[in-house]
């Protein structure tokens, strides 16, 4: 349970920053709005994964599992609006970023 909190927390943090750095992608209202941005991207993640099965996962696929990261990003603002603001170019940022900052300091266990 501990460790899920920090999986999340960690997450909303590396959304304020991508926010911060990226046009087109940016978290209206500070800390609260980009946690409750991570709780539904990772759960849109898990859908999609149900869905269509581990392997489209960006850490299994390449170019397949990013590009639906990027997708993932770019609905949840559909989800939560008037928190987040997710251009296409920015969600393809974000989801190059993100996945730069998860290669280093990685969001869950591997």
């Amino acid at each position: 349970m501990l460790g899920m909190v920090v999986r999340f927390i960690v997450s909303a943090l590396v959304l304020m920053f991508s926010s911060f750095i990226l046009p087109g992608f940016e978290i209206f209202g500070g800390f609260v709005n980009a946690l409750i941005a991570a709780v539904v991207i990772a759960v849109l993640g898990f859908l999609v994964e149900s869905l269509l099965g581990k392997n489209i996962s960006p850490q299994s696929r390449g170019f397949v599992g990013f590009l639906t990261a990027a997708v993932v990003i770019y609905a949840a603002q559909f989800i939560i609006p008037g928190r987040m603001s997710v251009t296409i170019i920015g969600a393809i940022l974000a989801a190059l970023v993100i996945g730069l900052i998860d290669a280093f300091v990685p969001t869950e266990l591997r």
